[in-house]
């Protein structure tokens, strides 16, 4: 089927568009039905085999016992709202508003797509580092955005300043970036941030945060662009609560900002989803409002699972850049013999039956063969399952 339009920048954009116009499936789904296929365990998508904890799983239940049912309040639930205000205070000492500064979305992916379709006007350009989370290229497209990128390179997956500085134009409209980062696993150091903001000044740009791993650190501290000085007129903060209480399903995600930029944002998103997720929205107001020890505990688990994984990887042969946030470790299959990842992960099922996500999937196609050899896996699993997938990994 060929395709026209807003669907063919979209595609083109997400690298699913082939040179006679059709549409190929993602890696993602390639490798998902490849697991399922061959038993193989799936280290490929990066969701949760395990519930979240109890008291915001009943709350949820009780809320539509309780006729918590219909069209929520368009902007949010006020319940949630006022625990997203509270979360930003508590954590990062950001007062915002929930009445005008706070919107509740479909997920964060739905809280980047409205942002992105509010804010930029065709020919704008928005600058991400790469590789990327697989939705931005395909939602720049969509908003008919164009992409710049600044490349992030192993070992330690920090942009080159010079880069950042030279990649930021006056065309700029939006530098759009996800801290910690996925697929990588890095965490930007507070220099990064600061000259994105003096960037942002410089060329009047916005910056758009993508935040949804801001609780699965491993000794280092989140910090929000947000918080640093200059930022809040100028930025978007986005997240959700599916990575921190392990309910992706539920797709109830938020984002912040000055009143102006919410209300356009909204405008748009009242004609995406209009709203969702009702009875999830008290339960998740429950989830943010736990205590420290909760958000401790599941940094500290996670960190376990990802040096559990690392260490089959590593007895593996594989060479790893040691994640410092997010679900994903990124390892590279060079040591191994194999410099083609894409062709590595669909051959890993019958050698050692475990999916992988080549990085290229997350690359412009341009860049690809800088990382040819990486592959990222995900850590966010049950602890018997990564026992499994190290043990067969191990014997590569």
């Amino acid at each position: 089927m060929t395709i026209t339009g807003a669907w063919r920048r979209t595609a083109q954009g997400a690298g699913l568009l082939g040179a006679d116009g059709t549409i190929s499936a993602s890696i993602f789904a390639e490798m998902t039905a490849l697991a399922m296929r061959t038993g193989a365990i799936n280290l490929g998508q990066g969701f949760p085999d395990e519930d979240g904890p109890t008291v915001v799983l009943e709350a949820a239940r009780e809320a539509i016992a309780n006729g918590v049912n219909q069209y929520p309040p368009g902007r949010g639930m006020p319940v949630l709202l006022e625990a997203i205000a509270r979360h930003q205070q508590r954590f990062y000492g950001l007062t915002v508003d929930p009445a005008t500064e706070v919107l509740v979305t479909a997920g964060a992916t739905e809280a980047l797509s409205a942002t992105l379709l509010a804010l930029l006007e065709p020919g704008d350009e928005v600058v991400t580092f790469e590789p990327f989370y697989d939705a931005y290229g395909g939602l720049i497209a969509l908003a008919g955005g164009v992409h710049r990128t600044v490349r992030l390179r192993s070992p330690d997956f920090q942009p080159d300043l010079d880069e950042l500085a030279a990649a930021v134009t006056d065309r700029t409209r939006i530098i759009l970036i996800n801290n910690p980062h996925n697929p990588t696993g890095t965490v930007f150091s507070r220099e990064t941030l600061e000259q994105i903001v003096a960037l942002a000044h410089k060329h009047d740009a916005l910056i758009v945060t993508d935040e949804v791993y801001e609780h699965l650190t491993f000794g280092v501290a989140h910090l929000p662009v947000a918080t640093l000085p200059g930022a809040r007129e100028r930025t978007v903060t986005i997240s959700s609560g599916g990575k921190t209480f392990s309910t992706t399903g539920w797709k109830i995600g938020w984002l912040s900002a000055p009143a102006a930029i919410v209300t356009a944002i909204l405008a748009v998103k009242q004609f995406l989803t209009y709203v969702n997720g009702a009875p999830f929205q008290p339960a998740m107001a429950v989830g943010l409002d736990l205590p420290d020890t909760y958000y401790t505990g599941i940094a500290d688990d996670l960190q376990a699972k990802r040096d559990l994984l690392a260490g089959g990887l590593t007895a593996a042969g594989f060479t790893l850049t040691a994640p410092r946030g997010s679900y994903f470790i990124v390892a590279d299959a060079a040591a191994l013999g194999h410099p083609d990842a894409a062709e590595f992960c669909r051959s890993l099922p019958d050698l050692a039956g475990v999916v992988g996500i080549p990085i290229t999937a997350f690359c412009l196609p341009e860049h690809k063969p800088e990382y040819a050899s990486l592959v990222r896996f995900a850590f966010c699993k049950r602890v018997d399952v990564l026992e499994e997938a190290a043990s067969r990994l191990a014997r590569l």
